[in-house]
């Protein structure tokens, strides 16, 4: 019995060793293999971006032979001398020609991997094109001009909606969660060999832009890491307490980092969550709103956030460039964009003022002033300038109307820095800049702005009922504290019902367009057949009321101890049928107990009104 022991653990700890060495024998051959370390989908620009760890720059691969196949119409490509450190990937796509995608390690004896593409049927292979930049591989599937250099990602825009913002429904293949008690899979694990595994399907909303999983706190600022493209809109300042927040939009965040609360200073916080499907927010408390940018790597992987007057200059790059030429392009009439290229990389931070945009180019150290202002006479960046800032690098200023629409980006080598703006149509002559920092100037305009505060349901119509307790009374309560809270803020509102009274649908819609008012705010009380639901929601149709919703349902996340549900684009007919900006505010649950029991207190109800006045205001300041 103890020899049969003997010789099973013998028989382990031999398997150990050999283990051991077959991976350093592994790991000694791959180190000139091409590590594949992210596979994603960009379905906006029908892209493949296989990320490694080279970083040449050049075409790759120019043997590269697709493979067809029929039965089903597929095609294939082998990528040789190269490993995926990630699980075989195996998408399926619910629209456009492109059906399944599976990337797979084809082959260890060599290493290939393989690449197959299930098409519809008419699918011209000749559009599918290959390059690598920088240490991404890029196989492009649109039937159109093949990227390179040129090829450009967004990284910040005022706007907070856009035509681009979508998902796509996906279907993929993920490893089934499976025991592992065996002595030889826990020495693989250890090890991380991939072995052969169960997937199982999975339904997914893919975010075609960016994936953020890490986030570093630091002094004075904090580091954002993912992959993919990472944007930014036009940041927002709240107060009580004073924050400012950034919405990247087209971005979805990792559960393990979503609303936690990380310390950068004594004094000063930062919390990211997932604000809506396809779209996360950051946001820092910090009495120094006005010196936090955006400052964005080479490679459009990472974010940093950070205090620009307190930032250590010298750890955000490990190389230098130099600017080399200097491009414009004419859209249309009112748009126009400046391009800077670089003979290296570029980090860069930005700073949006009211009335200009200044571009930290920290890593640039050389310009040539006289072709920077020949290139861009008699465009709207005539008046631009370059100004060079000892052991930081150079400050691109370019001044701008205040309505104009600015969005800039970076090309996919880092080596292009492209700024669009598109001007106002209405152009105010003798127009006096002002100084005051991004994002908002807050003027006092309270006593030209005219709000429409509907009290939801009302007098027969109860509306939703926990607990003997009417929607009707509650929606009531909140909506006249809103309006004394209004006016004392110096706005004029109008009720759509300032007591039990039954006001219709098309009589509230009647009411309103009547007002004429600057936007329109109703306020009602959910209710669920599942009573453990609870949280505050707030509800949009028109695009031109995003703004108002994000606004509005900021400061009552923020201000209401109640989960975050987000924002909801819904077809309700009095935010359908106004057209002022309008949304519908669900400020909490009736059907849970306890929400209820808070919904009817004193202190939940002068809460959720204060934070929809001051959601108001904040609009206004932002945006009016």
């Amino acid at each position: 019995m103890g020899e049969t022991r003997f010789m099973k653990k013998f028989c382990i700890l031999l398997s150990l060793i050999i283990l051991i060495l077959f991976t350093f024998v592994r790991q000694a051959c791959a180190a000139e293999l091409y590590k594949i370390t992210d596979a994603n989908f960009d379905t906006s620009n029908s892209i493949i971006v296989l990320s490694g760890q080279d970083t040449q720059t050049g075409n790759i691969l120019p043997e590269i032979k697709l493979v067809k196949m029929q039965n089903p119409s597929r095609a294939y490509f082998d990528i040789n001398a190269s490993i995926i450190t990630f699980p075989k990937q195996d998408w399926v796509f619910k629209t456009g020609p492109i059906k399944e995608i599976k990337i797979t390690q084809f082959s260890t004896s060599p290493d290939v991997v393989r690449v197959v593409m299930y098409y519809e049927n008419g699918f011209n292979l000749d559009n599918i094109k290959f390059l690598r930049l920088k240490n991404n591989i890029i196989i492009k599937l649109k039937d159109d001009e093949m990227c390179d250099n040129e090829y450009f990602l967004n990284t910040y825009r005022d706007e907070h909606s856009s035509s681009s913002d979508f998902y796509e429904y996906m279907t993929i293949s993920v490893p089934a969660e499976q025991p592992n008690d065996s002595i030889v899979g826990q020495i693989h694990e250890a090890f991380n060999e991939q072995t052969e595994q169960l997937f199982e399907r999975k339904e997914l909303k893919l975010n075609t832009k960016y994936y953020l999983n890490n986030i570093t706190p630091k002094p004075n600022m904090v580091l954002l890491n993912g992959f993919g493209s990472v944007s930014i809109e036009r940041p927002m300042i709240l107060y009580n307490p004073t924050r400012i927040i950034y919405d990247l939009p087209n971005t979805l965040v990792d559960m393990k980092i979503r609303n936690k609360e990380y310390r950068i200073s004594d004094t000063e916080t930062v919390k990211i969550g997932q604000f809506s499907v396809n779209k996360a927010r950051i946001v820092i408390t910090t009495d120094a709103v006005k010196d936090y940018i955006p400052i964005y790597s080479s490679d459009n992987q990472s974010l940093i956030i950070a205090n620009y007057q307190k930032t250590n200059n010298s750890t955000l790059y490990n190389s230098s460039s130099n600017a080399i030429a200097y491009n414009k392009e004419k859209i249309d009439s009112l748009t126009e964009s400046m391009i800077l290229k670089f003979d290296a990389p570029v980090v860069h931070g930005l700073d949006r003022y009211n009335d200009k945009i200044i571009f930290y180019l920290y890593n640039v150290s050389k310009y040539n002033d006289v072709n920077f202002k020949a290139a861009y006479k008699g465009t709207i960046f005539e008046d631009a300038t370059i100004d060079l800032m000892p052991k930081i690098g150079l400050k691109l200023t370019i001044p701008i109307e205040q309505d104009a629409i600015v969005s800039s980006y970076l090309g996919a080598d880092g080596r292009s820095l492209k700024v669009k703006i598109k001007e106002s149509k209405k152009k105010t002559e003798n127009h006096t800049p002002s100084i005051i920092l991004n994002p908002v100037v807050p003027t006092d305009n309270s006593g030209t702005k005219k709000v429409v505060i509907d009290a939801g349901h009302g007098g027969k119509d109860v509306g939703a009922i926990g607990g003997g307790i009417n929607e009707k009374d509650i929606t009531l309560d909140v909506a006249k504290r809103v309006e004394k809270l209004l006016k004392q803020k110096g706005y004029r509102v109008v009720m759509t019902r300032d007591d039990d009274t039954y006001v219709s649908l098309q009589d509230r819609v009647s009411i309103s367009e009547n007002a004429n008012p600057d936007i329109f705010v109703s306020i009602h009380v959910n209710s669920s057949v599942r009573p453990e639901i609870t949280g505050v929601e707030t509800h949009y149709y028109h695009q031109e009321s995003i703004a108002l919703a994000q606004t509005v349902h900021s400061s009552l996340a923020s201000a209401v101890q109640s989960p975050n549900r987000g924002l909801f684009k819904s077809k309700f007919y009095v935010i359908n049928h106004t057209t002022s900006p309008a949304i519908l505010v669900e400020i909490g649950f009736i059907s849970n107990s306890n929400e209820r029991t808070q919904l009817v207190g004193e202190k939940r109800k002068q809460a959720t009104a204060k934070a929809i006045a001051d959601g108001v205001q904040n609009y206004f300041k932002q945006y009016k």
